[in-house]
C-alpha cells in the first residue's frame, strides 16, 4: 500500500510540472479532508482568506461523503472547490475509478481537473481579448433582478469548451504516464460548476447527476462504428457494456471515461456531454453520486432522501447509507460496490423553507 501511495505522489509531481501554470491558480489554496475519509477521497478546496470558507461555510452549500465497498480499495473520489472562477463559484466533482488503478486514476483527476478548467477557460478569455471580442454585452454576464449573474449563450459555449479541452488535456496527461497503466483503467467524471444563478454540468460515463442523464442508443451507435461491439451479460440485463471486436473483455460499463486507452480506439471517447441549468427558486439541490449509489436508487429515491434529512451536512452520508442499505437488500449474495455522493444545495436555509 506504501509503494502504491508514493508512486501516487510520484505522478501527481509529474503532472504538477507538466501544468506548473494552471497550477498556478490555485496555489493560494487550502486542502481540507473531512473527517472519516483518511484515504484522502473527499477533499474540500478553498482559499484560507475567503469568507465563507470555514467549516460552517462549507456545510452550507455542500455535504459529501465517500464509503469503500466490500471489492477492494475505495476507488471513488469527490471534491469540492470554492471560489471557482468567481466570489462565489464552486466546482464540484465525482470520480469513479475502475480497473487495477482505478483508485489512482479518480483521485489525480479529481486533484487536477478543477485547475485544467480554470486553465482552459483563461485560456479562452485571454484569446477573446485578443480577438477583440471586448464588449461587455457578449463577455461579461448581465446581471438579473436579483443582481446574480446571468449566463448568456456566448458564456456557456466558452465554458463548454473549456470543459472539453480540460477533459482531452487530462486524458493526454493520464496517457503520458510511463509508471501508470491505464490501458484498461479509468475513472468516470461527473461535475458541476456553479457561477452565480447558473450550473454547467459535465458528465463522462456512468456517475450522475440527477438534472442531467446521457442517452444510451448514440452511445452504442458511436461504439459500433469504430468497430466496438456492445451488448449486456446474461446476469446483467441492464447494464451495456463495451467489448473489443475479437474478445469478450474488458466489459466496460461505460462510453465515455478518462483512460481506459485501449477501447479509446473502439470508440469509448473522454469528451464529456456538457450542459446547463438556470437555477430558479424551486431548485433545491443537486446530487452528483457514483454508480454505486444509482444502481440500488433511482432518482426520485435519491431526492427523496436528500430531502427528507433535516442538517444539510448529513444529506450525503445518510444517502450513501441509504444505498448500502439497499445494496445488502437487492443484492445479498453481491459485494457492495464503493458508494459516493455530493449534495450541492443551491438556496439559503434548510431545502424547501
Amino acid at each position: 500500500y506504501l509503494v502504491k501511495e508514493e508512486e501516487d505522489d510520484n505522478i501527481k509531481k509529474k503532472l504538477m510540472s507538466r501544468n506548473r501554470k494552471c497550477m498556478g491558480t490555485c496555489q493560494s489554496t487550502e486542502s481540507v479532508e473531512t473527517k472519516g475519509n483518511h484515504d484522502q477521497n473527499v477533499v474540500y478546496v478553498a482559499d484560507a482568506n475567503r469568507p465563507g470558507s470555514d467549516e460552517d461555510g462549507r456545510r452550507r452549500i455542500a455535504s459529501l461523503y465517500s464509503q469503500r465497498g466490500k471489492k477492494g480499495p475505495n476507488q471513488d473520489a469527490v471534491i469540492l472547490c470554492q471560489g471557482f472562477g468567481m466570489e462565489d463559484g464552486v466546482f464540484c466533482g465525482v470520480f469513479d475509478g475502475h480497473g487495477k488503478n482505478g483508485h489512482m486514476i479518480s483521485k489525480i483527476v479529481r486533484d487536477f481537473l478543477p485547475c485544467l478548467l480554470l486553465s482552459q477557460r483563461n485560456t479562452l478569455m485571454l484569446s477573446d481579448e485578443d480577438s477583440d471580442f471586448t464588449d461587455s454585452t457578449t463577455t461579461s454576464p448581465k446581471d438579473d433582478s436579483e443582481g446574480s449573474p446571468i449566463l448568456s449563450p456566448f458564456l456557456f459555449e466558452e465554458w463548454k469548451e473549456a470543459c472539453i479541452s480540460a477533459f482531452k488535456v487530462m486524458d493526454k496527461e493520464l496517457k503520458l504516464q510511463s509508471n501508470l497503466d491505464c490501458t484498461f483503467s479509468g475513472t468516470t467524471a461527473v461535475s458541476i460548476i456553479k457561477q452565480g444563478n447558473y450550473l454547467i454540468i459535465a458528465n463522462l460515463g456512468d456517475s450522475r447527476a440527477v438534472m442531467g442523464t446521457i442517452s444510451e442508443e448514440e452511445e452504442a451507435e458511436r461504439i459500433r462504428k469504430s468497430k466496438g461491439r456492445v451488448f449486456a451479460l446474461r446476469d446483467e440485463p441492464h447494464i451495456q457494456r463495451v467489448w473489443l471486436p475479437h474478445e469478450n473483455f474488458p466489459g466496460l460499463a461505460m462510453a465515455r471515461s478518462f483512460g481506459d486507452f485501449q477501447l479509446k480506439h473502439y470508440g469509448v471517447i473522454s469528451i464529456p456531454e456538457v450542459s446547463h441549468h438556470q437555477i430558479s427558486s424551486k431548485d433545491q439541490f443537486i446530487v452528483l453520486a457514483t454508480d454505486g449509489v444509482w444502481d440500488v436508487l433511482n432518482n426520485e429515491e435519491v431526492v427523496s432522501i436528500v430531502w427528507s434529512i433535516e442538517r444539510k451536512e448529513d444529506a450525503a452520508k445518510a444517502l450513501v447509507e441509504a444505498a448500502v442499505h439497499a445494496w445488502k437488500n437487492k443484492f445479498p449474495a453481491s459485494r457492495i460496490d464503493d458508494c459516493s455522493a455530493a449534495c450541492l444545495f443551491l438556496q439559503e436555509g434548510r431545502q424547501g423553507k
